[in-house]
Formats: structure tokens, sequence, C-alpha cells
């Protein structure tokens, strides 16, 4: 008989479950972008002051991209708190200060929503 599986291994199996769908869900985000026109210049850029999904560019328009996967589209905006917004704000300054061209170009905040058996939503500008 097969013995029952541990708390810590439970635990591990949904964190393993919810970085696939996350993954998957930002790859889905990067299709829709792409079918807008965008090119992808970044994913999942990472600094210490914070993260973002998704860096992408459509002539001198950068958006930073943050991808939330949950059951309505409301949820997935409300799940970008305040903390959240002033991480990927950090992050995105510091991406932007790394550009040669960062005197050129423009940027905005924009929230991708995933949602079961929807197509994403692209929400521009939102903070």
């Amino acid at each position: 008989m097969k013995p029952a599986p541990s708390a810590r291994s439970q635990r591990r199996h949904k964190k393993h479950q919810a970085l696939q769908r996350g993954a998957a869900g930002e790859w889905r985000a990067a299709w829709a972008l792409r079918l807008k026109g965008w090119r992808i210049v970044e994913r999942n850029f990472r600094c210490p002051l914070g993260e973002i999904d998704i860096i992408a560019r459509k002539r001198d328009l950068i958006a930073f991209v943050e991808v939330k996967a949950r059951p309505s589209r409301q949820l997935a905006l409300d799940a970008v708190g305040l903390q959240a917004q002033r991480r990927i704000a950090n992050a995105a300054s510091t991406w932007i200060g790394r550009q040669r061209d960062a005197a050129q170009l423009s940027w905005r905040f924009d929230i991708i929503a995933i949602v079961p058996w929807q197509l994403p939503a692209h929400h521009c500008d939102v903070f």
C-alpha cells in the first residue's frame, strides 16, 4: 500500500501547479500581445526592486504588463494592489534606465487578465 503524501509534498505540488498555471497564462498573454502588433522585449524581468511579467514594445511605446489568471476579469484587476504596483513601477524604472534610447520612450502599465474559457483581456494604462 502506498503511504499518504505528506503535507510538505502536497504544498510543493500545489506550488508547482500554480507556477505551471502562471507560465501558461503568461504564454497566452504574450501571444495576445503579438497578435496586436507588440514585440515582446523581455519576459519575467527581475531586479532587486521588483519583477515584471512581460515587457512589450510597439514603436516608441513600452508596456510593462502584469499577467493575472483569475476566475473573473475584475478579480484579476483587483489582484494588483498598491504594493504590487510600486514593485512593478520600481522594476520598470530600473529597466528603462538601462535602455540606450530611454529618452525617446513612452511607457505605461497594463494588466492582462487570463480568465478560463475566454480570450486574454488586455487592460491598458491601468496604473
